[in-house]
């Protein structure tokens, strides 16, 4: 049976850019970095203390989806509190923390233009 999802995609541009934000203002670590074909890496990240990690990679066929909106959410303890140190490290907000009834969320976005919902755990 399925345990687990392993990673998720993002699609990104310039992986070596991508690479230094997800690890320096993120905080993510490095689990594989290695050639796979021509111009492209596998790059696969880990979240520390969390089971699923990411991919900085983009499928050939699949660049008009660098820049969009992610369809997931990132989870925290403090929304406010990851929010001032995410931006104090220069990442760029486009929706500061705001209740509601389900919990507390914001917006942020990576160099790709990629945005990304930052929320409660509960």
């Amino acid at each position: 049976m399925i345990t687990k999802v392993k990673f998720v995609s993002i699609p990104v541009k310039d992986q070596q850019r991508a690479l230094e934000f997800y690890t320096q203002k993120l905080g993510f670590e490095v689990e594989t970095d290695q050639p796979m074909g021509p111009g492209q890496r596998w790059i696969e990240l880990s979240i520390p203390g969390a089971q699923t990690g990411v991919v900085l990679f983009t499928p050939p066929g699949q660049e008009s989806r660098i820049g969009t909106f992610f369809n997931g959410s990132f989870a925290t303890a403090d929304v406010e509190k990851t929010y001032e140190e995410l931006k104090a490290r220069g990442v760029e907000f486009v929706q500061p923390p705001k209740k509601q009834s389900w919990g507390t969320s914001a917006i942020f976005k990576d160099p790709d233009g990629n945005q990304f919902v930052l929320s409660s755990e509960k």
